[in-house]
């Protein structure tokens, strides 16, 4: 058997060691595998993962080779960035799943499950001479590696950092540092299925080294078993369990494993790779399925769900599922899990001290039977009672993954009756109103408020806004035929229409623009409101065709400042087209400064705009420390004559126009979107502005 260069370390550790996939590693040490399970869940664990396989894919001809053999779009993966992928065959089964990883730019690191390492380099060995000018080397007996999981991760891992950074904190980031001396390759993946999470390459000379490091400074060693464990209360696959061939024989369709829509790509770029014809039928059918149309079964008889054991005992691989009478599938991994009980919650959601056991599981059962669907599995001939379930862990509140239970009471609803009574009773009236009262009194005198955005308004302006026109509908159209005369389309409305025309100009001064829309409801309405408008603008010409979207866009990304409705996943995700190259949202972000990742690095801007001709930038930042460089974007965009819409959404900064601090539209704004009641002290809405006429 193989041994890992850390197999003294485990050895003096006492740790149980145990044959897995050729190699002789460690399946538990001495707290044992529940306790290793909990130390990750709540701090640090240190995986010696050294067994799977790594193939460094290298030459001119390494991109098609990968888009041959892969499953994924190797040609969206950026330097910098990973991404999970498949090695099919050609009915569409897996051969493996991997982790193709590019940390530079002409080079490819593909790890692959150690019981496959020799399998896949046979199939790559057997494909290669089709491929020219690429070189697929086996670096497993020279590169070591070490997974580091768990919310203490991040804050052992930068205290031993000698030189460079850590990787951007996005899943799949990857960066290159040293520690001790020794070159570490990082990156933000893991099989352990925790919010914080590090995987490490290190030479074979260094890996011992980094491994007691680790230690001193705080990690717990972790075995196979409780990496077992661990990534079944996350739902994650293991080849020859919900990969590979059915405890029947038969070959599981990539498909059927929930991560493929990850992990398979049909974008045009990859060509006819291995297995395309047959994944393109099971992705039909699984897009069927998600309509419950079940039509089309064939292509994609079963699916892996998630479960939890309602009733008694442990739901292990092999067992037979049953909805009442009819057997509809099996579990391909089950367990029983320890985890950490909750107390508080939202944001007072904490980890406590008592733990607890739940009996979770995968099982690949019929396609027609979804989520929270009652079953049973037979354990040891008994029917114990299951149900299907979305997800048993959730990691997306760092820095701890959270257990997710299914066997919470049911919310009670009160009856309409008691309902009605509540609200008559004076008691009840009073104590709200009590509360409503002190509430106030505590947010306006108690306490010093540091929200802009929950800043207190005048009491005139407060003794306006309940006043009637502030509830009256408002809304009016410009009527070309009536010489642009705006129409409201209610009466009574003259008030109203007199005090909107002198908001406006009293902005438009304020800004020193000539056009301004100021009924918005908020900062985000406004800019949903000139992404549509763009959108509409673009498609002009052609009003029979379906829209097309703004083909690229640049702004400043959310863990740089950048304001979420400016971002893909916000306002914005309805109105940006996708990158033919990446299939992600077409969105660039502006480079920042090593030393301050507020902080536009003007100096990069202008290749980047050359290069991708984005037809809308927007500036603006949620974290403001800087002026935004209009006036040198600016320059920039005419330079190049790019036709490109130059948004500042000034949002946090809007009380602050003028000569001290930016003036937008003299430095070169097309458009200005913002939020009337953060730094500008207005009532809770939005604003638009700009210098375009009709």
């Amino acid at each position: 058997m193989g041994k890992t260069v850390l197999f003294e370390k485990h050895i003096s550790l006492k740790a149980k060691m145990v044959e897995f996939g050729g190699w002789e590693m460690p399946l538990q040490y001495p707290a044992g595998i529940i306790e290793e399970h909990l130390l990750t869940r709540k701090r640090v664990g240190l995986f010696d993962i050294s067994h799977m396989g790594r193939f460094i894919i290298r030459g001119s001809g390494a991109l098609p080779f990968l888009q041959h053999v892969l499953t994924n779009n190797s040609a969206g993966l950026i330097p910098g960035k990973a991404q999970y992928t498949i090695i099919s065959n050609e009915r569409g089964g897996a051969l493996d799943d991997a982790y193709l990883y590019r940390f530079f730019e002409d080079e490819y690191l593909l790890v692959v499950n150690a019981v496959n390492r020799e399998k896949d380099l046979k199939h790559f060995q057997e494909i290669l001479p089709s491929f020219p000018d690429v070189e697929c080397q086996d670096q497993t007996d020279q590169l070591s590696m070490l997974s580091l999981q768990g919310p203490l991760s991040r804050e052992i891992l930068i205290g031993v950092l000698d030189v460079g950074g850590l990787p951007e904190p996005m899943k799949n980031s990857l960066s290159v540092g040293t520690i001790r001396g020794n070159r570490v390759l990082m990156a933000r993946t893991g099989y352990a299925g925790e919010s914080l999470g590090f995987e490490l390459f290190i030479t074979h000379e260094g890996a011992g080294e980094i491994w007691e490091l680790l230690l001193e400074r705080g990690a717990a060693p972790v075995g196979l078993g409780a990496r077992d464990s661990l990534r079944l209360e996350a739902g994650l696959p293991l080849y020859g369990h919900e990969l590979g061939l059915d405890p029947e024989g038969k070959e599981i369709p990539i498909f059927s494993c929930p991560l493929a829509r990850f992990a398979v790509s049909f974008n045009p770029l990859k060509g006819e790779y291995i297995g395309r014809s047959a994944l393109q039928r099971q992705f039909e059918a699984y897009k069927r399925i998600l309509r419950y149309d079940f039509s089309d079964l064939d292509n994609l008889k079963r699916i892996i769900r998630h479960f939890t054991l309602t009733g008694r005992g442990i739901a292990r691989e092999g067992a037979k599922v049953f909805k009442q009478d009819r057997q509809i599938g099996w579990v391909t991994s089950g367990t029983m899990v320890p985890y950490w009980k909750v107390k508080g919650r939202g944001l007072s959601n904490t980890l406590s001290d008592e733990s607890g056991r739940r009996a979770v599981g995968l099982a690949l059962i019929d396609s027609q039977y979804g989520e929270n669907e009652p079953v049973s599995v037979d354990i040891r001939g008994k029917q114990t009672h299951a149900i299907t379930v979305p997800f048993n862990l959730r990691s997306e509140a760092p820095p701890f993954s959270r257990p997710i239970l299914h066997d919470k009471p049911p919310i009670e609803i009160h009856g309409a009756g008691e309902a009605s009574k509540a609200a008559v009773d004076l008691a009840h009236v009073h104590t709200l109103l009590k509360k409503a009262i002190d509430n106030s009194r505590w947010r306006q005198t108690d306490c010093i408020n540091l929200i802009p955005s929950e800043q207190t308004l005048s009491p005139l302006a407060r003794l306006l806004s309940v006043m009637d026109p502030a509830h009256r509908y408002g809304e009016h159209k410009r009527i070309k035929a009536l010489n642009e005369a705006d129409v409201f389309y209610y009466q009574g409305t003259a008030f109203i229409d007199e005090v909107e025309r002198l908001v406006e100009s009293e902005i438009a001064s304020f800004l020193g623009c000539s056009e301004v829309e100021a009924r918005l409801i908020s900062g985000q309405m406004a800019n949903t409101t000139v992404f549509s408008a763009l959108v509409d603008y673009l498609n002009r010409g052609d009003r029979k065709q379906e829209q097309r979207r703004i083909r690229s866009v640049m702004n400043n990304h959310i863990i740089k400042g950048g304001h979420l409705s400016a971002q893909p996943m916000g306002a914005l995700r309805d109105f940006v087209a996708r990158d033919p190259k990446t299939e992600k949202p077409a969105v660039v972000n502006f480079p920042v400064l090593p030393e301050n990742p507020y902080k536009i690095d003007v100096s990069l801007v202008k290749e980047l705009l050359e290069y991708y001709k984005p037809e809308l930038i927007i500036l603006g930042k949620s974290m403001v420390l800087h002026p935004e460089p209009v006036e040198e974007i600016r320059s920039f965009v005419d330079e190049l004559s790019l036709d490109t819409f130059i948004m500042y959404d000034m949002a946090h900064v809007l009380g602050l126009v003028g000569p001290y601090f930016q003036e937008p539209f003299k430095e070169g704004a097309d458009i200005v979107t913002g939020s009337t009641h953060k730094t500008f002290f207005g009532t809770q809405r939005g604003v638009i502005a700009s210098n375009y006429t009709e």
